[in-house]
C-alpha cells in the first residue's frame, strides 16, 4: 500500500491497549499518515504480554513472552535482525557455556534417581512423533470429543516403550511440559481436533533475543509512534459505538470512555486487550453489548496461565553442561490418576507444585534457573508470598537431585493471573470447540455483516493473538493481528476514495 488519500476528513482512530497486537496496528497506520491517533494503555507501561525485567543484572529477564517463533515470514524477526537485537550465535545461550559445551537436561525422580539419558532420549522422542502425527493428521471428523491427553494416552498404551516403568513417569513429563506450549490447565483439556491448527514458520522455532531482551524491540516500535499518541494509566469504560442508524454524519460513531472521565471520540475503534480481559469485562466494556456470536467466541474458547518463578543462587550449584533440572513424579498431574487428584481443590492447594515441570537455566545469567508452570497450579501459586514459593522450589531441587543447593537469593515470579487487565497468559482451544468458526467470529468488525448496511462500518475492530486462527499465542500472531485491522481500515478508505474517481 503506497499511500491512503483521506479527503478533507482523516480518520481518528484510537486503539484499546499498547501490546504488540495495539502497537502493531498503530505503527501500520501512522506510517500511511493517520495522525489522528491515540493509544489508551491501562497499565502505566507499554508491551502487555512482553515484560522485559533486569532487576537482577543488565541481562534481561523475560517475564513474559520469551523467544520469537520461527523466521521466514516472521516480521518480528526480520525486525530483531535488521536492528541488530538477536543472540550471539558464538555463545550457547543454554548452559552460558562456549559453543562447544553440548547442553543436556538432567531428568531426576522424587527419589533422587538420575535417570539414564537413553531412557529419556526414547520417550521423549515418541513423544514428539506423536504430537507430530497429530498435527499431520485430520481428526475433526472422528475425535470432537477427545483430548490431547486421552490420544497420547492411547498412543503410549499401544508402545513397546510404555512396558517400561521409568517410561511412565518421564511421558507424564512431556505432557506436563507440553501445558506451557498450549497455556493449558491439562493436555486432557485441550482438543486433541484443533492442535494442529497452529502453524510453525520455517527457521529454528526459539530464536533468542541478545541482552536487551524483548524490551529493545518492544522500543524500536515505540519509536516509530506519531507524538503523544501513547496514553499510559488510562483503563478504559466503555466502548460506545452506533448500533442504530447515524444522526449526524458530522459526529464521530463511536465514544471511548476512560475510568477518569476522559472522552475519545473516534471513526474506528481497534480493541486489542487480552481474551482473559473480555472474559471478564466484555459484557460491560461494550455499548451497545456485543453481539451473540462474539460473545459466545469470548466464553468458549480458552485463556490459560503460564508462570515462570525465577530463582537466584550465590553461585550455579549444577554441572557446566546442565540445560535445566527435570522434576519425573512417580505420579505426576498429568498421569490419568495424577489429573483428577491434583484438580481437587485441596490438592492443588497442597502439591500445586507438582505442575513445575522443572528448572531451566537462564540465558546470560549464570547463577539463575527459571521454573515453569501452568494452569490452576500457576494461578495458585500466583497468590502465595514469593519467599514461600522459594522455599518450595528449593526443598524440589534438594528432593530431586540430592545435590548441595547453593543460598537462594532472590525470587522473582510473573504474576500474569493476578494482573487485572490481563488475566492469564495465552489462547488455548477447550475439548468441543471449533477454534477457527469462534476465532473469525472474535475477529469481525462492528457493524457485522449481518447488521443493517445504512451504519457506518468498521466502528469497532479486534486484534490480539486470539483472533489469530495459525498464530494463537505468540507475539508475532498479535502483532500481525494489529497490522490486519490497520490495512482493514486503510482498505476501507482506499476503496472510498476509488469509488469517487
Amino acid at each position: 500500500m503506497d499511500g491512503v488519500y483521506f479527503g478533507t476528513h482523516p480518520p481518528r482512530v484510537v486503539i484499546v491497549g499498547a501490546g504488540f497486537a495495539g502497537l502493531g496496528a498503530a505503527t501500520s497506520l501512522a506510517k500511511q499518515g493517520v495522525r489522528d491517533l491515540v493509544i489508551l494503555e491501562a497499565s502505566d507501561r507499554a508491551g502487555g504480554r512482553v515484560l522485559t525485567h533486569k532487576t537482577f543484572g543488565s541481562p534481561a529477564l523475560e517475564l513474559g513472552a520469551t523467544w520469537i517463533h520461527g523466521q521466514t515470514n516472521n516480521p518480528l524477526y526480520q525486525m530483531a535482525k535488521e536492528k541488530g537485537l538477536l543472540a550471539d550465535n558464538g555463545f550457547n545461550m543454554v548452559t552460558c557455556q562456549p559453543i562447544s559445551v553440548t547442553p543436556q537436561d538432567y531428568f531426576f525422580s522424587e527419589e533422587g534417581k538420575l535417570f539414564p539419558a537413553n531412557d529419556v532420549d526414547r520417550v521423549t522422542c515418541f513423544f514428539g512423533q506423536a504430537m507430530a502425527k497429530i498435527n499431520q493428521q485430520d481428526f475433526k471428523s472422528e475425535c470432537a470429543s477427545w483430548s490431547v491427553g486421552k490420544y497420547l494416552d492411547q498412543e503410549f498404551a499401544a508402545s513397546s516403550i510404555s512396558k517400561s516403568e521409568l517410561s511412565e513417569g518421564i511421558f507424564e513429563w512431556c505432557k506436563r511440559t507440553e501445558c506451557v506450549d498450549e497455556a493449558c490447565n491439562s493436555m486432557y483439556e485441550f482438543s486433541l481436533s484443533q492442535l494442529g491448527l497452529y502453524t510453525a514458520l520455517e527457521g529454528p522455532f526459539f530464536n533468542c533475543l541478545g541482552s536487551s531482551g524483548y524490551q529493545a524491540l518492544l522500543n524500536n516500535l515505540l519509536d516509530q509512534l506519531p507524538p503523544n499518541s501513547l496514553r499510559c494509566c488510562k483503563p478504559v469504560k466503555c466502548v460506545q459505538w452506533e448500533g442504530s442508524p447515524p444522526s449526524s454524519k458530522s459526529k464521530p460513531p463511536a465514544l471511548v470512555l476512560c475510568e477518569d472521565g476522559e472522552e475519545f471520540p473516534a471513526d474506528h475503534v481497534i480493541v486489542t486487550v487480552s481474551l482473559g480481559y473480555l472474559k471478564e469485562h466484555a459484557s460491560s466494556l461494550f455499548d451497545p453489548p456485543l453481539p451473540q456470536g462474539k460473545m459466545e467466541a469470548v466464553e468458549r474458547l480458552g485463556f490459560g496461565t503460564v508462570a515462570k518463578i525465577f530463582l537466584e543462587f550465590s553461585e550455579a550449584f549444577w554441572p557446566d553442561d546442565c540445560a535445566g533440572i527435570q522434576l519425573v513424579w512417580q505420579q505426576g498431574p498429568e498421569s490419568p490418576e495424577g489429573y483428577a487428584a491434583l484438580n481437587q481443590e485441596d490438592s492443588l492447594r497442597s502439591e500445586w507444585y507438582k505442575k513445575i515441570g522443572g528448572f531451566d537455566c537462564v540465558p546470560l545469567h549464570r547463577s539463575i534457573l527459571c521454573g515453569w508452570i501452568t494452569g490452576l497450579a500457576a494461578e495458585h501459586m500466583e497468590t502465595l508470598p514469593e519467599k514461600e514459593v522459594g522455599d518450595v522450589c528449593v526443598r524440589l531441587l534438594k528432593q530431586f537431585t540430592g545435590w548441595h543447593v547453593s543460598e537462594l537469593r532472590r525470587v522473582l515470579r510473573s504474576t500474569w493471573h493476578t494482573n487485572p487487565y490481563i488475566r492469564g497468559s495465552y489462547t488455548n482451544v477447550p475439548v468441543g470447540v471449533d477454534a477457527v468458526k469462534e476465532q473469525k467470529a472474535l475477529e469481525e468488525p462492528l457493524p457485522s455483516t449481518h447488521q443493517k448496511k445504512r451504519l457506518r462500518p468498521l466502528q469497532v475492530l479486534f486484534a490480539g493473538e486470539a483472533t489469530h486462527t495459525n498464530f494463537y499465542t505468540t507475539t508475532h500472531g498479535a502483532y500481525l493481528t494489529g497490522v490486519r485491522e490497520a490495512e482493514r481500515i486503510l482498505e476501507h478508505y482506499e476503496i472510498r476514495t476509488n469509488s469517487r474517481l
